[in-house]
């Protein structure tokens, strides 16, 4: 279980980094876009993202996994 969540941890950092590495000039923007945002998007926004998160992982557990 700990290695899983290791892994896990890792693997957002790549993705982060690529985002980074890629595109810093789109990050910027959306950077700014977002300090315009009002507190209830943002929320919105972050509880959507857990739950398609929570979707993901849970389709990889018990769908893929069988």
């Amino acid at each position: 279980m700990t290695a899983m969540i290791v892994g896990s941890i890792g693997f957002v950092l790549v993705i982060e980094g690529l985002l980074y590495a890629i595109a810093p000039h789109r990050l910027k923007q959306m950077a700014a876009i977002i300090l315009h945002m009002r507190d209830d998007q943002l929320r919105a926004g972050g509880l959507f993202a857990i739950g398609v998160g929570v979707l993901i992982v849970y389709f990889a557990r018990v769908v893929l996994a069988g």
